[in-house]
């Protein structure tokens, strides 16, 4: 199955007053899993809808590898795409779902059931095919879902939000099987969700969206310990962002000139666990959790500021004896220790 590059060009799309999406640029790769990730309103799904025909952009172009797909029907444009809700037919059997695009498309009804109990084997549904919808777990309403979106051999999948509904543990393990069926299949993937580890976990690269614009795009690492952005370093997890003069060196004792970011799990008790050319931060325990894998500790530096601490449960060594109002220092390596570009606060 020969998968495409999409070419996304300027898209910018607005209802009335309110702006979707404002001059989106993104070029993905043949083959690539991508996410959109951002908050409710953001422009991912947006984006992704005018991907799949849905919605038509008020400028730009969208190409799928040299081809302009911008205006063309979405039964035109050969892309697989997995709904939030699904949109199986309830009328209808596993198979005669899995079937549907194919039956669309005028396929032979012998090789239409060939293709789609093929595309059933692929999700892990072989003995299902006569079963009712409702019949069916999530995860297995899910997996009839991907099914019927890899069954007429599309070049592209798009897929919105498409575990939203499933509980923490089903969820986990769609990911990993939708991961599976990517790198077995080899289509160019975009898919949208909220959840940041989901991107982190599933994703080639990351695109990080607020208010209609791509925040960053980068590798889901680079999105994490890198963050281009204030947004995209809070966004994207527990983030300390220090202004200017509140971090000072171990080695030293210089204050750091730059507005920082140092993600809660960065930090240690001991200095020993962290480089001499780290960094360290002077303040009082206000408040403690335990969390189980770990404690989360809140410090209030002089200066007002607040900062996470998380500190895993196997290193957490004296937490349970620590008090509110005790003067405490923890420190990061330098690693860890990541200037926001042209932030000034």
């Amino acid at each position: 199955m020969k998968s495409l590059p999409i070419t996304i060009a300027s898209v910018s799309k607005a209802y009335g007053s309110y702006v979707a999406l404002d001059d989106v640029s993104l070029d993905i790769q043949a083959g690539e899993f991508l996410t959109l990730l951002g908050p409710s309103g953001s422009g991912k799904t947006t984006l992704l809808m005018a991907l799949a025909g849905f919605v038509r952009p008020d400028s730009g172009k969208l190409l799928l590898a040299d081809r302009d797909i911008t205006r063309l029907a979405p039964n035109k444009r050969h892309i697989g795409i997995v709904f939030q809700n699904y949109a199986l037919f309830p009328h209808m059997n596993v198979l005669a779902n899995v079937e549907y695009p194919l039956a669309l498309r005028k396929t032979p009804k012998a090789e239409a059931r060939q293709r789609a109990l093929d595309a059933l084997a692929r999700v892990k549904l072989e003995g299902l095919a006569e079963r009712n919808i409702a019949a069916l777990s999530g995860g297995q309403r899910q997996r009839v879902a991907l099914a019927r979106a890899i069954v007429f051999e599309p070049r592209v999948m798009l897929m919105d939000e498409p575990l939203s509904a499933l509980d923490r543990n089903l969820r986990e393990t769609m990911q990993y099987e939708i991961r599976r069926l990517h790198d077995d299949l080899g289509i160019t993937t975009i898919y949208v969700t909220h959840d940041q580890r989901e991107a982190l976990t599933m994703s080639d690269r990351v695109a990080v969206m607020n208010s209609g614009r791509i925040q960053q795009i980068d590798t889901p690492q680079q999105i994490y310990d890198r963050p281009s952005t204030r947004f995209v370093a809070q966004f994207m997890g527990e983030a300390n962002i220090l202004a200017p003069g509140s971090v000072r060196t171990i080695d030293g004792g210089d204050a750091f000139r730059e507005t920082l970011m140092i993600r809660a799990e960065s930090f240690h008790l001991d200095v020993k666990l962290v480089g001499r050319d780290g960094a360290a931060l002077d303040g009082m325990l206000r408040a403690k959790a335990f969390r189980g894998e770990n404690w989360l500790l809140t410090l209030a530096l002089d200066d007002g500021q607040e900062v996470l601490v998380c500190i895993p449960s196997a290193l957490a060594g004296g937490c349970a004896e620590l008090a509110a109002g005790q003067r405490l220092t923890v420190y990061a390596s330098a690693a860890k220790v990541h200037a926001i570009p042209g932030a000034t606060s």
